[in-house]
């Protein structure tokens, strides 16, 4: 059976088609990227591939399952134009799926399609409504291929879908796009309050895809370690933050205003994100027969690496923290301002 993957390159890509190769020996893998394969995927056959321009049908041949892992837009972006493409991609995917004959598709989405509001239970089961917070692009956009995914599957009679909601990824000594986007917003000037969070070591996210391949699953499932880490369990591992509290309009005013300055990687879209929870449950990938090696708290601890602050007596941090908060709060009132300068000038 040939297994093809998108975005092999990529962080979760190699990993993912490694499991493959070592899953099966009946699994014949194709890894695609736009970029040259790294040395990691000996046993898999290799392709460069442009998705946004080459000939998928061509690219895809003899394919009975697609992997598609590839993006061209990430969290921290909210680059409309990044997201039409990406949705654009996934449509020239599916037409190639279609005219190859592939009977499965594994999509990679996100659990933040569920959206952050303060209604949403404690975890999320995949019943829950798909509710991104609508300024927050990058959810929108994974939100709208899972849609896109369901309509291939429910069009095709022989054909399924698996769509795969992971929380934020993160690997050894590196937080990762989403957690650094995430990591960045509870800094500083904050909105109010404190949401119980998860994170996912990137191999236990690449056994879970290995998994869904090999049994075939259809439908949606959330992939997250069990649990969650509660607040307080949070603020002990991050250490004393310089952080201020203020109402979420207020949060969103100020990261709106220093991400389109360029002095700040956060979206204001995720700010919801960082006040509300969006904690999901695992048992659907469980039952399944996949299970984490990594839980919430291991993968925080791998994906973080310590830092000269770390390393200072407590009081000294908490004087740091005080300062850098009042040092972070008169730099968002300066942005405003220059923004509403900016404005009257226009």
């Amino acid at each position: 059976m040939r297994v093809v993957v998108t975005g092999a390159a990529g962080t979760i890509g190699r990993r993912v088609v490694s499991r493959l190769i070592n899953a099966d020996p009946n699994l014949d893998v194709l890894a695609i990227d736009r970029i040259g394969q790294p040395s990691d995927t000996v046993g898999a056959d290799t392709k460069r591939v442009d998705l946004a321009t080459e000939d998928l049908t061509a690219a895809f041949a003899g394919a009975a399952v697609i992997v598609h892992l590839a993006s061209s837009s990430g969290p921290e972006s909210a680059d409309q134009v990044s997201a039409d493409l990406e949705v654009a991609i996934f449509r020239r995917v599916l037409d190639a799926a279609t005219s190859v004959g592939a009977g499965h598709i594994v999509v990679l989405s996100t659990a933040m399609v569920y959206g952050a509001w303060h209604s949403n239970p404690v975890p999320l089961t995949e019943d829950a409504p798909v509710r991104p917070n609508p300024d927050f692009v990058w959810a929108a956009v994974k939100a709208n291929i899972e849609q896109m995914a369901a309509e291939w599957s429910r069009s095709n009679p022989k054909g399924s879908a698996a769509i795969l909601r992971p929380t934020a990824v993160v690997s050894d000594d590196d937080l990762g796009r989403l957690a650094r986007v995430l990591h960045s917003a509870r800094r500083g000037v904050a909105a109010e309050g404190d949401p119980p969070v998860q994170y996912l070591h990137v191999d236990d996210l690449a056994a879970a895809v290995a998994v869904v391949v090999t049994s075939g699953f259809d439908g949606v499932a959330n992939i997250a370690p069990d649990g969650w880490i509660p607040p307080d369990a949070l603020h002990e591992l991050e250490g004393p933050a310089p952080r201020i509290r203020v109402p979420q309009w207020a949060a969103r005013a100020l990261t709106s205003a220093r991400w389109r300055l360029g002095v700040s990687p956060t979206p204001p879209g995720v700010v919801p994100y960082t006040s509300s929870s969006w904690v999901v449950s695992n048992d659907r990938i469980r039952a399944l027969g996949w299970s984490p090696d990594h839980s919430n708290e291991e993968a925080w601890v791998v994906s973080h690496e310590a830092g000269p602050l770390d390393r200072m007596p407590a009081k000294r941090r908490q004087e740091l923290a005080l300062a850098a908060a009042v040092a972070a709060v008169l730099a968002a009132l300066a942005a405003v301002a220059a923004v509403v300068v900016a404005l009257r000038r226009r």
